[in-house]
């Protein structure tokens, strides 16, 4: 494998982890308060109404939701199927008291706004206030689900010292990533759970390489502590995180900025994922498991049988 540091380093991780902590416990609570007070939920979550229309005429994406934006339409747009066919879907946010309303007025400022492009109207789907909540609840269960089985898969996988340490990384990384959403009001839709579940596989992958690698070094050196073990194994894989995060990176931010606007918030949140899960697998989810080794006592237990040893 390319190797861009040295696997020899001996960079001390553990040293900055009193610093890290208290970062990361400042930037989830900053980040709960956002999902709890400022988050914007998509129609999909909300209620509204979608409408799928289609064009005779070429027509830019962009152009159309500026549009309908100058309308006074809170609204996403996302293309149908190849770009030749000219279908949209819109989102349009609505209250339960108004859904009837903005939908006949939405129709009315596309006949208006597009007749010369030959605009249609094929379908009109409300989506009821209840059924978003519901929706929205099943998302976040979704999540939960994810994390659980995550555990227990980690548990089993290697020693279950190390499960509230990819759990608590796991945990971190959604709850900024929905901290940046809430703050920067992009809403919050079924692609964000997507790509959160996605976040959710690549960090505990992340995870799960450096873990692995502490288990070689407890086989083998058994007489260092679990710091040290924890130290070696990130500086060991420290190339394979960097090329592997990097080139995702690369891409995710490739498709984010040049992918147009019906995959900009999927990408976003992949891309912050993959920088926040690298962040993690290092300065989360390795203090947790040292501080929960302690908790335990395992450390001294080992350090006593080696002075009984000696």
């Amino acid at each position: 494998m390319m190797q861009v540091i040295n696997p020899n380093t001996k960079i001390k991780f553990s040293k900055h982890y009193g610093f890290t902590a208290i970062l990361s416990i400042l930037l989830v609570a900053v980040s709960l308060y956002g999902l709890f007070a400022r988050m914007d939920y998509g129609v999909d979550f909300r209620g509204g109404a979608e409408i799928q229309v289609k064009f005779q005429k070429d027509i830019n994406l962009n152009v159309l939701r500026k549009t309908l934006k100058e309308e006074g339409f809170r609204v996403q747009v996302q293309q149908i199927g190849e770009a030749a066919s000219l279908e949209f879907l819109l989102k349009v946010a609505a209250t339960e008291d108004n859904l009837n309303e903005v939908t006949d007025k939405v129709s009315q400022a596309l006949n208006k706004d597009f007749a010369a492009q030959g605009v249609e109207i094929r379908k009109v789907d409300i989506v009821g206030p209840k059924a978003g909540a519901q929706l929205r609840q099943s998302g976040f269960q979704a999540m939960f689900w994810a994390l659980i089985a995550i555990m227990i898969y980690v548990g089993l996988r290697f020693d279950f010292k190390y499960s509230p340490g990819a759990i608590v990384a796991l945990f971190h990384d959604v709850s900024i990533i929905l901290g940046v959403f809430a703050f920067t009001h992009t809403e919050f839709t079924l692609q964000t759970v997507a790509a959160l579940l996605a976040v959710i596989g690549y960090s505990v992958n992340d995870t799960v390489i450096v873990y692995d690698r502490v288990r070689e070094h407890e086989q083998k050196f058994s007489h260092l502590t679990l710091k040290e073990q924890i130290d070696n194994a990130i500086n060991e894989t420290l190339s394979r995180t960097i090329l592997t995060s990097g080139t995702t990176l690369f891409i995710s931010g490739t498709m984010f900025f040049f992918g147009g606007l019906a995959i900009r918030d999927f990408f976003l949140a992949i891309s912050l994922g993959v920088l926040i899960g690298t962040y993690s697998s290092v300065y989360v989810a390795a203090p947790v498991t040292l501080l929960f080794n302690k908790i335990l006592g395992s450390d001294e237990k080992s350090s006593s049988a080696q002075g009984a040893k000696a």
